[in-house]
């Protein structure tokens, strides 16, 4: 019987589909308020290289600050494009970037109806997300989640990131709950069902509209046991 259901946040309840296209414009200005420009291709190559390069580096880190991996991408980024840029730049980029991704991300259409259907099951509700405060509390005030929900914790407030197995003991002990009665619900098979399988929980992967989840490096990783299209599925599941 499953008493609990805990959820990564971007990917999972709140779409990716708008942050491709927010993110190219503040990669524009950045290199405007740098005193320079390049071509469109340029830009999208350099910053994609500069993803996939940090992605890996990181990808062995138990833990880090998602501030500082965007910071390091950016400033990779730029090195690429060979353009000199300072502190305040960096500044600029940092709460500019976080403002922006917070204003873009858009919760599910089907999120709140499900989270409520599985509230009126009296199913514990927990948000476990690779993110920073600065964003994870925004975010779930935007969405209206906070009279849903049972408990959210980043990765900030664990100091551990996903698949590192110290966020979801965290997340288990302030539930009271065991991973064998508990769903773990994640759009990323490397980072979610990764790290929620090994630790018992029976894993699903719900897919974000057919976008690919970030920071994936093409791990092999283990196989989710159900695998949904829209949040409402996990009705029939749970």
């Amino acid at each position: 019987m499953i008493k609990g259901v805990f959820f990564d946040l971007g990917g999972t309840l709140f779409s990716y589909k708008n942050v491709t296209r927010t993110t190219f414009p503040i990669l524009v200005e950045a290199i405007e308020r740098a005193g320079t420009t390049r071509e469109n291709n340029q830009i999208k190559l350099a910053y994609k290289e500069a993803s996939r390069e940090v992605a890996k580096d990181y990808s062995i880190k138990k833990y880090y600050l998602h501030k500082t991996f965007f910071n390091e991408v950016f400033e990779s980024f730029l090195e690429r494009l060979k353009i000199d840029f300072g502190p305040d730049l960096l500044s600029w980029y940092t709460d500019h970037h976080r403002q922006e991704m917070i204003k873009c991300l858009e919760i599910k259409k089907d999120c709140l109806s499900t989270l409520q259907k599985l509230k009126e099951k009296e199913i514990y509700l927990s948000i476990v997300s690779n993110i920073d405060e600065d964003m994870l509390n925004p975010l779930i005030d935007k969405g209206n989640l906070k009279p849903i929900i049972d408990d959210a914790i980043s990765s900030e407030k664990a100091q551990s990131c996903k698949p590192d197995k110290k966020i979801f003991e965290l997340a288990l002990k302030r539930s009271g709950l065991n991973a064998r009665d508990s769903l773990f619900v994640g759009d990323s098979p490397e980072h979610d069902i990764a790290g929620a399988s090994p630790m018992g929980f029976t894993t699903v992967l719900v897919l974000d509209g057919g976008l690919e989840p970030p920071l994936q490096i093409g791990k092999k990783t283990l196989t989710a046991d159900h695998t949904i299209a829209s949040l409402e599925e996990l009705n029939s599941i749970v």
